[in-house]
């Protein structure tokens, strides 16, 4: 059995100016800019509540695009789960995997991100 749910948002932006794109989400949005990470300084993320789902704002170099975040604490198994409701694996990037559904739309497959994840999960029987 593993365990899964919608983490969060991420914005990708095809852009140079990554403090401009975050800072046009963030009034956007209503929500502050976190500002940059020591893991990856092509990712700001705005301040949810942590019961909330969690919005990034990225620098990409694909078109700009929203795309979503599954976030479970057995990886390989939901991406097989994934893979039977007919998703398919695109890349595995450092430590997610970017899946492609059905419809077309590319999302991520990431560890647990956000607090609660235990209590608020699906239940998956593998």
């Amino acid at each position: 059995m593993h365990k899964s749910r919608l983490a969060g948002f991420i914005i990708d932006c095809h852009t140079d100016d990554l403090e401009a794109a975050a800072h046009f989400w963030s009034a956007a949005l209503g929500l502050r800019v976190r500002g940059a990470t020591s893991e990856d300084p092509s990712y700001r993320h705005l301040e949810t509540a942590p019961e909330e789902v969690h919005l990034e704002v990225q620098q990409v170099e694909h078109p700009s695009r929203v795309h979503l975040d599954i976030e479970a604490d057995d990886l390989e198994a939901e991406v097989r789960r994934l893979e039977k409701l007919g998703a398919r694996r695109v890349a595995t990037i450092k430590t997610w995997v970017i899946m492609q559904a059905p419809t077309g739309q590319r999302f991520c497959v990431v560890g647990v991100q956000r607090a609660g994840f235990a209590a608020k999960a699906n239940n998956w029987n593998d």
